[in-house]
């Protein structure tokens, strides 16, 4: 896989929004989600955010992640994929997702490797070529991550 595209809510968080005192949105994000992007992006593999929601903390979570392709309040995050994908010179074969409800699944159709996270809803699961065994925001994205790397790991030492 060279890229991976991730949805925030659900997926990088576990679906619930904070409110605070004065109205803004917190969201909580689990480090070793961080960790794992982290080494998938130094292995050669770009990471991408497609969210329908628009968050400041899903832009400042990024960027400390170095996540340089973010696209928030998107509603068809197909058209964002094919865009993106095309910038980038990747067949659909080459991308993989996670995702955890109904809008996630065109794109999960789509890309080579679809992953939902444990809780997702079943359309997302049934979109799934594999579930992870942690929910969102609970580790599923590092769970991910550590299935590319080990595959990629078994593809250099199979040449």
């Amino acid at each position: 896989m060279r890229l991976l595209v991730l949805d925030v809510d659900g997926v990088l968080t576990d679906g619930r929004l904070y409110y605070g005192a004065r109205g803004e949105t917190l969201k909580v994000f689990h480090v070793r989600d961080g960790v794992g992007l982290k080494r998938l992006a130094a292995s050669g593999v770009t990471v991408a955010v497609i969210s329908g929601r628009r968050s400041g903390m899903t832009g400042r979570r990024c960027r400390e992640l170095g996540v340089r392709h973010v696209f928030q309040g998107v509603d068809d995050k197909l058209a964002v994929f094919h865009r993106l994908r095309n910038r980038l010179g990747l067949a659909p074969g080459a991308c993989a997702c996670v995702g955890d409800d109904v809008p996630d699944v065109p794109l999960m159709r789509e890309v080579g490797l679809a992953f939902a996270v444990a809780d997702a809803h079943p359309q997302a699961r049934g979109a799934a070529h594999v579930v992870t065994s942690l929910p969102g925001g609970q580790g599923a994205v590092r769970e991910v991550c550590d299935h590319l790397l080990e595959a990629r790991e078994r593809a250099a030492a199979a040449t």
